[in-house]
């Protein structure tokens, strides 16, 4: 079997399962699976592929065609133009998470301490100190597992990050000048109804925001006065239709200067506030 019809089996497999971007997946695990690029494949595309590499091809389309995460079976991602390594202890970074980096981006200022709660992989965390080095950054989360995995990304971006295993707050101590989390928001009910990478292999205690999606928004903004300096910024990640609802919740525990960002799809996507 060529290379060609090796990808042409690919887009084939991966259609008839429905996968929406069938085309772009099946070129993704063949690029990873045999290590090339564009160029060298329209130079040898009628050449005969290994036929070791054809098997694990075929075992790779049949993973994906099972609905798992093309992230999950590549193993890593994209995220603020960094690489960070996923599986299925943690969230699958997503583009309308960098409109909650990019925002606190603006305020970064020398010697700052920023508290990314939820930070899962430790994408927002990582990518915020790889663009802003001089301040500290510490991220928290309720998952061991997802902490270790936080920890390697954090190596292989070459950021220094304190991590701390803990329930939001429950092992954090002293000030931040900022705090941002995208923490889990979907409502219980929804999960079912997600589509079936989400809902089958992403981890669930990642999703449910409880019965209004609002559950952990109450907690942070609640909690966080104890330990976001005076004049210190909150940033939250949100569900597009939960912009107003947590707008009220931060004018009901004193935040001001509250903005609600949109993200490229012009989303509400973030809402930042000031204590």
């Amino acid at each position: 079997m060529t290379y060609k019809e090796l990808l042409y089996l690919g887009e084939k497999v991966l259609g008839e399962a429905d996968i929406a971007e069938a085309k772009n997946d099946a070129w993704l695990l063949l690029e990873m699976l045999c290590k090339i690029d564009r160029n060298f494949y329209y130079l040898h595309m009628e050449e005969a592929a290994d036929p070791v590499q054809i098997r694990e091809y075929q075992q790779l389309l049949k993973k994906r065609a099972e609905r798992i995460p093309l992230q999950y079976i590549v193993g890593e991602t994209e995220f603020m133009g960094l690489r960070f390594r996923v599986n299925s202890n943690v969230l699958i970074p997503r583009q309308d998470t960098e409109t909650l980096v990019e925002e606190a981006l603006k305020y970064a200022a020398p010697g700052m301490k920023v508290l990314d709660l939820c930070t899962g992989s430790g994408c927002v965390i990582i990518s915020l100190l790889h663009y802003a080095p001089y301040m500290q950054g510490y991220g928290a989360d309720i998952s061991k597992q997802a902490l270790l995995l936080a920890k390697e990304n954090a190596s292989l971006n070459g950021v220094p990050v304190h991590l701390i295993a803990g329930d939001l707050f429950s092992r954090v101590d002293g000030f931040y000048d900022m705090i941002v989390s995208n923490p889990p928001y979907i409502k219980s009910a929804d999960i079912a109804g997600l589509m079936p990478e989400v809902r089958q292999f992403e981890p669930w205690e990642a999703l449910d925001g409880g019965e209004d999606g609002l559950a952990f928004y109450r907690r942070i903004i609640a909690e966080c006065p104890a330990y976001l300096r005076k004049g210190g910024r909150l940033m939250l990640e949100i569900g597009c239709e939960q912009g107003q609802d947590v707008r009220e919740l931060l004018v009901q525990a004193d935040f001001h200067e509250i903005k609600i960002l949109q993200d490229l799809a012009h989303n509400d996507r973030v809402v930042s506030a000031v204590k």
